[in-house]
């Protein structure tokens, strides 16, 4: 992505603080509020956006969309492979 020289830089300010530049922020998709690990590899700092189990985000996604979610189960009859098969006019064997 980036040679050392054109590696994106920022400084630790006075209260050991620092600016993730905004390309990197922009490219991640980073929000302010967003949390990131902080993992020490080889004398390395690394910041890693964390993932949820997937449990928890499809606990979240019936929470938020629990209608739609309902209507697509209905509509591909709880099996979403055989519903694509279907509607690309494929038959259900392979």
């Amino acid at each position: 992505m980036y040679d050392n020289e054109d590696m994106p830089k920022t400084t630790v300010s006075s209260r050991y603080q620092i600016t993730l530049p905004a390309e990197v922020r922009k490219v991640l998709g980073i929000r302010p509020g967003d949390e990131l690990e902080v993992e020490l590899v080889d004398g390395e700092i690394r910041l890693r956006i964390p993932r949820p189990p997937l449990e928890q985000v499809l606990e979240r996604l019936r929470e938020e969309h629990g209608e739609s979610l309902a209507a697509l189960e209905q509509a591909t009859e709880h099996d979403a492979l055989q519903y694509v098969r279907r509607t690309r006019g494929r038959d259900t064997d392979g």
